[in-house]
């Protein structure tokens, strides 16, 4: 006789944990940290070190500012009242400006356009050829256009060409990328279908992949005209006429009144510029987002709009065992599938343009559209296209584009190039290493002294964090005003302010990374998933909980992306003020071009390019750690 056990089972004995009772260890919270992770952590603190270093070997501090606050004050006395040109002087100062900057964007829209597929992956014809034209896209941005400058004079003379080449050249290495990017985001569908029908590659291009992209380049060569404008200051000191030729000469004559008048004007002209075309842009991505929205159409709302087209007969569909040879012989062309791809549909567009019918597949009638109807939108958009391409036709005849001129210019430039080479120091080697760490001092302080303005005024701009939209829009048009001040004008203010040196090239780019950073803070902020905050915000979370809980972990590695790429802006800008007496390299650029050093100029674009790209090289490792 068995006996049988009533009592249950003993349980298994509990995990060891720190405590009494405890029966499993705590989880982790956050995740392990990985080497390339503290490997990024490293170089930025190292990047935010090298800016307090910086900043305090340049000995920017608040006695410094209080001791330049007479000269300030004198400074604004003399420059009081402004000394505006006449009105003719000045409209043709301003319309002489407005036509180089103009034809500068649209040579390196032209320009970059085939650079882009040649350089995106999805279009390019090969490995060598995408290395190719990423290199050269990467040396026209990390080259100043004040050397472009320097070479065309040589080429081209004096002229608006000058300009023209300078900036246009310069322009491909933001513009080249930017659309080598919106190539590479374009939907492979429809030109897989277009390869399905025998296109070729130029075919798929043209018709599958630039309609795609063409929103972006649009825009994007609207932002470029923003620069040039703000650049073209900058060419004026190498003499290129318009606005900027005119403040160089007021500087030079110490004509205050006339350059603070001059620079006005060209802040104006600036913020007009940016708020016209950041319209557009606005408009062109609301456009884009409306069409690539789904419609979502009830089944019998779709069935009642069949039975009402002509005819009163929805178009035939194949049976599912019907061959595609049976498919093809009874497709036909209606309004909602308009796509001629053999002689018969083009036979029936032209009888649909006469305002015939033509037979369905059951024998119903379908009325057939040649041409989409002129309607507003339509005659909107063709009234501004003929007023961008007359606009593009004056600009060019006023900076004095011609064959002639660019048959001379050809003619002359592979001599032009041997002038410039082989590099050489001009027995100033050591002083162009002391100069070029100068110009890295200028480039970090800048750096810092506009993150730490640029993050309060972009967390105010943001729609997401102040919660009240005439804030935001308020901190917005604080932010654009900054923007749109060139940095040569800062720096002029603050080198009759401070005094010739690196302070005043500090101060400057301090103040006008406000523009950029703290715009691109703002966008990365309101860009945020909105999920996570609203999470918060339903435990009772507070408006600064959500934002340092929610907000600011999730944008803070895009803005770590847009610092570094500030720092790399800075970097080229330092070399370009050092030309006002602003400190750095730029100065010994300058001389040398006066002195007609060429090898020497030759000589510190190099070096100046070695920096920007190991900035360029670690901005981009960061990102990818980040991402």
């Amino acid at each position: 006789m068995s006996v049988v056990d009533h009592h249950p089972p003993a349980a298994p004995p509990a995990a060891p944990g720190p405590g009494p009772g405890a029966t499993r260890p705590p989880r982790r919270t956050l995740a392990r940290p990985t080497a390339a992770g503290l490997s990024a952590a490293t170089a930025l603190l190292l990047c935010v070190i090298g800016g307090v270093w910086a900043f305090i070997a340049l000995r920017i501090n608040i006695a410094t500012l209080t001791d330049s606050a007479d000269n300030a004050v004198d400074f604004l006395s003399r420059t009081l009242p402004l000394d505006f040109p006449p009105a003719g002087e000045l409209f043709s100062l301003i319309w002489q400006t407005l036509a180089i900057v103009v034809s500068a964007t649209v040579l390196s829209v032209v320009l970059s356009v085939p650079m882009a597929l040649l350089a995106a992956r999805n279009t390019t014809p090969g490995t060598g050829a995408r290395l190719a034209s990423r290199s050269v896209i990467v040396l026209c941005r990390a080259v100043p256009e004040v050397v472009f400058a320097i070479a065309a004079f040589r080429v081209f003379g004096l002229g608006g060409m000058t300009g023209v080449v300078a900036l246009g050249v310069h322009s491909v290495g933001m513009v080249g990328k930017l659309y080598a990017d919106a190539v590479e985001q374009t939907d492979e569908g429809p030109r897989t279908a277009l390869r399905a029908t025998g296109a070729v590659r130029l075919q798929q291009i043209t018709a599958a992949v630039l309609p795609q992209a063409l929103p972006s380049l649009v825009a994007t060569a609207l932002h470029r005209l923003d620069i040039n404008l703000r650049a073209s200051a900058v060419l004026g000191f190498v003499g290129v006429n318009g606005l900027g030729y005119a403040l160089s000469t007021a500087i030079t004559t110490l004509d205050y009144q006339r350059a603070m008048a001059i620079a006005l004007v060209l802040l104006l002209l600036c913020f007009v510029a940016e708020s016209i075309s950041g319209a557009i842009r606005r408009t062109l991505l609301q456009e884009v987002t409306a069409a690539r929205r789904p419609r979502r159409r009830r089944p019998e709302r779709q069935g009642a709009r069949r039975d009402q087209r002509p005819g009163g007969t929805a178009p035939a569909r194949p049976a599912s065992g019907a061959t595609a040879a049976t498919t093809a012989g009874a497709r036909s062309i209606t309004t909602a599938d308009a796509e001629p791809s053999t002689g018969t549909a083009a036979a029936d567009s032209t009888t649909a343009a006469m305002g015939t019918q033509a037979p369905t597949a059951r024998g119903g009638t379908a009325v057939r559209r040649g041409l989409p109807r002129w309607d507003a939108r339509r005659i909107r958009r063709t009234t501004w296209l003929v007023l961008t391409v007359a606009l593009v036709v004056a600009s060019a005849v006023r900076s004095g584009l011609s064959w002639h001129t660019l048959r001379r210019g050809a003619e002359s430039f592979f001599p032009t190039v041997g002038d410039f080479l082989p590099p050489g120091t001009g027995g100033i080697g050591d002083q162009l290493w002391a100069d070029l760490w100068v110009t890295l001092q200028i480039a970090l302080a800048g750096t810092l002294i506009g993150l730490v303005l640029a993050l309060p005024l972009g967390t105010l701009a943001a729609r997401n964090v102040v919660g009240s939209p005439r804030v935001a829009r308020f901190f917005r048009t604080v932010i654009l005003l900054v923007r749109a001040i060139p940095e040569l004008v800062l720096a002029i203010v603050f080198v009759v302010v401070t005094g010739l040196g690196a302070v005043s090239g500090a101060l400057a780019l301090g103040v006008g990374s406000v523009g950029l950073l703290g715009k691109l803070v703002a966008d990365s902020l309101e860009e945020t998933d909105p999920g996570p905050a609203r999470a918060l915000v339903a435990t009772g979370a507070r408006r600064h909980q959500v934002f340092f809980g929610s907000v600011l972990p999730r944008a803070w590695p895009a803005v770590v992306g847009h610092l570094l790429y500030q720092l790399d802006v800075n970097l080229r800008s330092a070399t370009l003020l050092g030309i006002v007496g602003a400190g750095g390299i730029g100065y010994d650029l300058l001389n040398a071009a006066r002195v007609l050093q060429f090898p020497v100029v030759t000589t510190i674009v190099l070096m100046v390019l070695a920096l920007v790209l190991l900035i360029e090289g670690l901005a981009m490792w960061v990102r990818k750690v980040y991402a």
